[in-house]
């Protein structure tokens, strides 16, 4: 399956912006999927996860009432909605399909977008 993420650009502190994955090669109703993003100098870091029939959502602490993830499979993508803005939340976004293992680590996923860059200005 390719995953391709957009949506994302430059914004300000306390804007919203939404991310989409969508996917094409296979139909992307038959997994769950993660988000992740990795800031400049740092680690990839888990974002959030949701499962195939959208009954369940993960979240890091950091982005846990902020960040919204959704998916309309009808469509093959998942988004990421994310209010409130963080400089801290400046980073390269990731989607990427779940295989097996905890949810929150990269190892848990196996095919992966090529990301979308979002900045946050103060």
């Amino acid at each position: 399956v390719q995953l391709q993420a957009s949506g994302g650009g430059l914004v300000q502190a306390g804007d919203s912006l939404r991310l989409s994955c969508e996917a094409s090669g296979r139909t992307l109703s038959n997994y769950n999927m993660g988000w992740f993003r990795q800031a400049p100098g740092k680690e990839r870091e888990f974002v959030g996860y949701i499962g195939f029939r959208s009954r369940n959502t993960y979240y890091a602490d950091s982005v846990k009432g902020r960040f919204t993830i959704s998916r309309d499979n009808a469509k093959n993508t998942v988004y990421l909605q994310m209010n409130s803005l963080k400089p801290e939340d400046t980073a390269v976004y990731y989607c990427a399909t779940y295989n097996s293992g905890s949810v929150y680590y990269m190892r848990s996923y196996n095919y992966w977008g090529q990301g979308t860059l979002v900045t946050v200005s103060s």
